[in-house]
């Protein structure tokens, strides 16, 4: 004779549909997850692009102060071909316009201002480049971003 095994029991009713609810609560908690994980990334992706931009615009600051640096550095000479609306600061414009989004509506601003030398007898030249743009994706109500260097040119 075959020895018998022990009955199972049967389920009680109250345990009924708890696995299913069990996995219901598994399958939310990770769709959490998920939709965490997919804001980081957008969110990283964003910072990603601003930094981008930060970037570029020093880049395009540095570029017209080489300008500045190997051209005559009298201070008349920079303020003519430099400062907002020279000769120098429109083909320079060009570039800022081609790499960085947004800047027709606030163009970049250079102020070169004549600064007495240590001695009184030099005349050196303070040059303050402002770059601001906005992004494609930033509304019209946001704030513009904003890059300001100031160097002295001697």
């Amino acid at each position: 004779m075959k020895p018998r095994l022990p009955a199972r029991p049967l389920p009680s009713r109250t345990l009924r549909g708890s696995v299913l609810l069990e996995a219901l609560f598994g399958i939310l908690i990770f769709s959490m997850g998920v939709l965490g994980l997919v804001g980081l990334q957008t969110s990283a992706m964003k910072q990603s692009i601003e930094g981008k931009y930060r970037t570029d615009a020093s880049l395009l600051a540095n570029q017209l102060i080489g300008q500045m640096w190997v051209s005559d550095r009298t201070s008349a000479t920079l303020i003519s071909n430099f400062q907002t609306g020279g000769t120098a600061y429109n083909s320079w414009l060009s570039d800022v316009s081609s790499t960085l989004p947004g800047v027709a509506d606030g163009p970049p601003t250079v102020v070169i201002t004549p600064v007495a030398g240590g001695s009184g007898a030099t005349v050196n030249s303070e040059a303050v480049i402002t770059i601001s743009w906005k992004t494609p994706s930033e509304t019209a109500s946001t704030a513009r971003h904003v890059y300001k260097i100031v160097t002295q040119i001697k």
